[in-house]
């Protein structure tokens, strides 16, 4: 990259997660930048051009698999790697964002660490595929 800190879009409708996932992102140097749903969330990844996208799948105006294809059918955006935190853990539902350009999916509870160990392998990909 060229010194600017990784933005990383966190699309979710619970509040308090959010504001738990900006803390532990910017302490590990990232640029954090939020959306509460789908529109939002297509409407930022638009506009604020994010390196990563952290997705949640059930959230008001567009669930989170069909922001997931947007952004994957986007030709500006397609290339964004984006990973999917969500409740649904259903064999279909991981099926569905896999399919639809997931590059990672992870079921809440998650491990904090663990999403940043993802973020970090994710972004690495993407910076050495440019």
């Amino acid at each position: 990259m060229d010194g600017t800190a990784t933005k990383v879009l966190i699309c979710d409708d619970d509040p308090l997660l959010l504001e738990l996932m900006e803390f532990r992102l910017r302490a590990k140097g990232y640029e954090v930048i939020k959306a509460v749903d789908g529109a939002e969330a297509l409407a930022r990844a638009a506009g604020d051009e994010p390196d990563i996208i952290v997705l949640d799948a059930m959230m008001p105006k567009s669930d989170g698999f069909e922001v997931l294809a947007r952004i994957k059918s986007d030709r500006l955006l397609s290339g964004t790697p984006v990973i999917m935190l969500t409740a649904r853990k259903g064999e279909k539902d991981i099926v569905s964002a896999l399919e639809k350009g997931a590059d990672d999916y992870l079921v809440k509870p998650f491990i904090p660490e663990e999403l940043l160990a993802r973020l970090a392998r994710l972004v690495a990909r993407k910076d050495s595929n440019r």
